[in-house]
């Protein structure tokens, strides 16, 4: 690496950080200000109050990365060009795309440490934030859905009345186990309520009826022997009753939990996890998991894209100085998060695919990067 791209890398990373710094501090200053009065009134020490923040800082810099990545490539290469270094470095020969090069590299660390923070360590960091949030910040969360239809597994459908999640009982409860289309087994019970001591579901006045088919096959007389004699199915049902009966159930009450962001607090493996199990389920909700977890892995590419376009944006040299090409990087960087917010919420709604929704903001701004570059100066 050379002197020069020493000094770029230096003044992008460098830069980058302190704009991170900044709103960082703007952001923290304003939430602590907004919810201070909440503090209060939970009564939370300093050490409580400070735990939060620092879980609540890398994830508010987690969703700042791709603007200010942006934001730092259009201030380091604008000062550069207002000091005529780009043209320099262009008259002595150097391509622009060779100009381009500590600023993928700078690129490069960033998006891998981003993606490794996203995928990971801000997640496991979030599950106490939104645990903290839930319980300080949000109002009581109260089960309030109605006759609960839940496939629990490929053949076995779960059915509840209603679920109260304060005292983790379920009313009027039905498990039906299925065999092609046939029912073979039928639990039902007044109420199920969660034992955490023996992390297991108690069932009270609770019926369990198995229903077996035997197959009887009639001897062929011996007078007819050609005689087609088919099987014939027997249903028999045996009924089982009780008081109470501890059993194990594939549902958990955090199942019936607030729902609140809950991707944020799910790794890239748990986020898999999760949607492999809804769509098993038969669950609604599955877009919020997939368009998480895709939009974490075009995060890189994202990063790379900002990258090219605020050099690009930024490389000629302005008569106004660089107050004109930082309000433009600002201009595209508020188009980029509206184009990200509006695909994000389509896919959420199940309006476009998630696999499409997260790329679209990628690609309009690669292909409008693209046109630009067809002007830098060179």
């Amino acid at each position: 690496m050379k002197l020069l791209d020493k000094y770029i890398l230096k003044t992008f990373l460098v830069t980058f950080f302190f704009v991170v710094l900044i709103l960082l501090s703007v952001i923290t200053v304003i939430d602590l200000t907004d919810k201070m009065d909440k503090f209060a009134k939970a009564h939370l020490g300093a050490g409580e109050i400070i735990g939060y923040y620092l879980d609540y800082i890398p994830w508010i810099g987690s969703l700042l990365t791709p603007i200010t990545i942006f934001i730092a490539a259009v201030y380091v290469c604008s000062r550069m060009a207002g000091h005529t270094e780009v043209i320099a470095m262009l008259s002595s020969g150097m391509s622009f795309r060779r100009m381009l090069v500590p600023y993928f590299i700078g690129a490069t660390l960033i998006a891998a440490i981003s993606f490794v923070l996203n995928g990971w360590v801000i997640p496991n960091s979030n599950k106490s934030r939104l645990a903290f949030e839930m319980e300080y910040l949000k109002s009581k969360y109260y089960f309030e859905k109605q006759n609960i239809h839940i496939q629990v597994a490929s053949d076995t459908y779960l059915y509840m009345k209603s679920y109260n999640n304060n005292n983790e009982t379920g009313y009027h409860f039905t498990l039906e186990k299925f065999d092609h289309n046939r029912l073979i087994e039928k639990l039902t019970a007044s109420k199920i309520v969660w034992d955490s001591t023996k992390l297991k579901w108690k069932l009270h006045d609770w019926s369990l009826k198995k229903v077996d088919g035997i197959f009887e096959t009639p001897k062929r007389p011996e007078t007819v022997p050609a005689l087609e004699v088919s099987k014939v199915a027997v249903p028999q049902e045996f009924v089982e009753r009780g008081d109470e009966m501890d059993t194990a159930l594939v549902i958990h009450p955090k199942e019936f939990e607030s729902d609140y962001r809950k991707y944020d607090g799910l790794t890239l493996n748990e986020l898999d996890h999760q949607i492999r199990t809804l769509r098993a389920r038969g669950s609604t909700g599955i877009e919020v998991y997939e368009v998480e977890k895709y939009t974490r892995y075009t995060s890189p590419f994202t990063i790379y894209i900002l990258v090219f376009m605020g050099v690009i944006v930024s490389a000629r040299k302005s008569r106004g100085g660089t107050g004109p090409q930082i309000a433009l990087g600002f201009l595209l960087s508020f188009i980029f998060i509206l184009f990200f917010t509006l695909f994000r919420t389509f896919a959420e709604n199940g309006s476009m695919p998630p696999q499409i929704s997260v790329w679209i903001p990628n690609i309009v701004f690669g292909i409008i990067s693209i046109g630009m570059y067809k002007y830098v100066p060179r």
